[in-house]
């Protein structure tokens, strides 16, 4: 899986996914389990990976070596 998302968008990845899921101890009700949209910001930051970026042939990474 080649990486495809760069340092500065995984930063803002990181902070958006922690923003979202913060919503769950925020929120009451039903509507704190949309913070667990949260985790897909996340995990694209871990991973290195977005399947969107994929899709529309973005890459905001500018290592221009293979994986």
């Amino acid at each position: 899986m080649q990486k495809n998302v760069g340092s500065i968008d995984r930063a803002l990845r990181v902070a958006a996914g922690l923003g979202l899921l913060s919503l769950v101890f925020l929120l009451e009700g039903d509507a704190r389990w949309f913070g667990l949209i949260g985790l897909v910001p996340l995990a694209t930051a871990l991973l290195g990976n977005c399947p969107g970026y994929t899709l529309l042939g973005i890459r905001t990474c500018s290592s221009s070596r293979a994986p």
